[in-house]
């Protein structure tokens, strides 16, 4: 049943004639003639007796009309109420745990400084998970460690790289430098194994000859760090996420001597093909060249 048909049968109703209700609504007698062939037929009944005098209504058809007539009021009131409304913008992003804890929030906090009325959406994922979401177009814009992807079109963000970190009471605690064969001995905490931060923990003592004799695993970077604040081991962690640690004191920062920086590359993506952006999914990816490729964490959150 559609709106047309029962406005026109409304119309024939009022003026109980049928070229008059064409006119009306300024259609063709054929095409109103068809509208009300097709309401009738959907209700099973007719609704009009035709003469040459004109169109009356029938039983159902005098059943019908109050109907019919709260029915397009109703409707006609909605589309006057959405029109009302002011229009919601609306911003969908994918981000991996560690930049959605860390990072995102203050980019969130600078984003809404400009645009307070956008709705905001906010899923995560591992980075695999989040490249195909963009992709699939389930999210405007992802924030993930560097993934290639043809169809995806990329924006360098900042360089998190990975540091061992003890607490302050921790034996350990005294060396501000050490080679990684020093740390075996202590406990090394690992978290998700599904992450590419376990592999690369993983790699980095496999290099030095074998991983620490005492191990714990947990599932998060956030439980990983309270282990170690609470002086259960070591742990190789994203700078994003003990950025403020460092800064109070809370953790104590050693150096790995002979081997390499291990960092990884936190990028934006989006789709190459997608349709054009909305105000709000434009100005965000507008903010993201703000920050400086090889800005640190805590600038980019501040």
């Amino acid at each position: 049943m559609q709106l047309a048909q029962v406005e026109g049968f409304i119309e024939v109703a009022r003026r109980s004639n049928l070229s008059r209700a064409a006119a009306a609504l300024f259609i063709t007698q054929p095409a109103l003639s068809a509208r009300l062939g097709t309401l009738e037929a959907e209700i099973g009944t007719t609704l009009f007796s035709r003469s040459r005098r004109g169109m009356t209504l029938t039983a159902a058809g005098r059943a019908f009309l109050p109907y019919a007539e709260r029915a397009v009021i109703s409707l006609r009131d909605g589309a006057s109420l959405v029109g009302r409304l002011p229009i919601v913008d609306t911003l969908v992003l994918g981000a991996a745990p560690a930049v959605s804890t860390y990072v995102l929030p203050g980019l969130l906090v600078r984003f809404e400084t400009d645009r307070p009325g956008v709705r905001l959406v906010v899923r995560t994922g591992h980075s695999e998970e989040i490249v195909e979401m963009v992709v699939r177009g389930d999210v405007d814009l992802g924030l993930v460690r560097d993934l290639h992807h043809p169809g995806l079109e990329t924006k360098a963000l900042y360089e998190d790289e990975l540091v061992l970190v003890v607490r302050p009471s921790h034996p350990l605690a005294r060396y501000r430098r050490l080679s990684i064969d020093r740390v075996r001995d202590a406990r090394l905490i690992l978290f998700d194994r599904t992450s590419s931060y376990y592999d690369l923990t993983n790699a980095l003592f496999r290099q030095a000859g074998g991983a620490p004799q005492g191990v714990l695993e947990l599932d998060n970077i956030d439980a990983a760090k309270q282990m170690v604040l609470a002086g259960l081991g070591i742990a190789i962690l994203p700078t994003t996420a003990i950025a403020e640690e460092l800064a109070t004191g809370a953790l104590h920062r050693i150096e790995l001597v002979g081997t390499r920086p291990v960092e990884r590359r936190i990028v934006a993506i989006r789709r190459r093909d997608a349709q054009p952006a909305s105000p709000a999914v434009a100005a965000f990816w507008t903010l993201l060249d703000e920050i400086e490729p090889h800005a640190s964490a805590a600038t980019i959150s501040a």
